[in-house]
């Protein structure tokens, strides 16, 4: 079987996985019961069908368990292509005190701009390519990644941030703060960072 036949059935049984749970779920553990739905909200039944009850009843079933599974799919996707992936890895390193002060300056620019000018727009190479020119004594830091990933065959370490489809600006500046970190760190502890919107 072909690398790419088995991603795409590692996929396949991780989904089949979470949509058989969720129909046990929806259909005999936790069934919609319309005389219990019109016994404990009467106004709302005798205004709304019952139907759509119903598909609002599924639909928290099924996009609450399938929050999680971007990282399972992660992992049996990586796992299969690169050979091995850990879930909430913690990269250890140093970074200089200049690079970190840098980066929160970086930060700290993008989310509050001087009054009267313009918003500064992000621009990933100059920022990364300003707090690696910052240098400084090194200091520990600690950067736990979604996931992280060491391809033994290339000896390429990717390391990588998962978030929702809208994600709101302070897990943003936290993701990007951890990649920067991570970049930044002397020794290399990573090749590649990412910021992953898996929708």
């Amino acid at each position: 079987m072909t690398k790419q036949k088995r991603i795409a059935l590692a996929i396949k049984n991780v989904v089949s996985l979470m949509m058989d749970k969720v129909m046990e779920n929806v259909l005999i553990k936790n069934p919609f019961i319309k005389e219990e739905h019109r016994a404990n909200k009467p106004l709302y039944a005798a205004l709304v069908p019952d139907e759509i009850f119903k598909g609002s009843h599924f639909e928290r079933r099924f996009v609450t368990p399938f929050g999680g599974v971007w990282e399972k799919l992660a992992h049996v996707v990586a796992v299969e292509a690169h050979g091995n992936c850990t879930m909430g890895h913690s990269v250890e390193g140093t970074v200089g005190s200049e690079s970190l002060r840098r980066i929160q300056e970086v930060l700290n620019r993008l989310e509050h701009n001087k009054k009267g000018s313009d918003k500064i727009k992000p621009n990933w190479a100059e920022e990364l390519k300003y707090i690696k020119e910052g240098g400084g004594n090194p200091i520990p830091v600690s950067v736990i990644c979604d996931v992280f990933i060491h391809n033994e065959e290339s000896n390429i370490r990717y390391a990588f941030e998962l978030k929702g489809p809208l994600p709101n600006s302070d897990q943003t500046k936290v993701s990007k703060e951890k990649m920067f970190k991570l970049l930044a760190m002397e020794p290399p502890k990573v090749d590649y960072a990412f910021y992953a919107l898996p929708y």
